[in-house]
């Protein structure tokens, strides 16, 4: 079988093709999926993942560490204060 210009053409746009519709597949069925939930649902979801979020935004700290400036602006204040 002899490797035409136009036959991998065909074949690129029929995998394009079939990528498209699979795609769109996944798209429609998580719209399914998405108004499958009733409003308080979707509130009571919301409401528990932020809460969710909020508990661990509270539990992260930060320590915080000092930074030393980087080494030519150390030396040139050391020669501006010998001026």
């Amino acid at each position: 079988m002899r490797l035409d210009s136009r036959r991998v053409l065909k074949v690129l746009g029929l995998a394009g093709a079939v990528g498209v519709a699979a795609g769109g597949v996944l798209v429609v069925r998580a719209e399914r999926r998405r108004r499958a939930y009733s409003a308080d649902e979707v509130r009571d979801r919301l409401h528990a993942r932020f809460a969710q979020a909020s508990a661990a935004a509270d539990r992260a700290t930060v320590d915080l560490v000092e930074v030393k400036p980087p080494l030519l602006q150390r030396v040139s204040r050391r020669l501006r204060r010998r001026r």
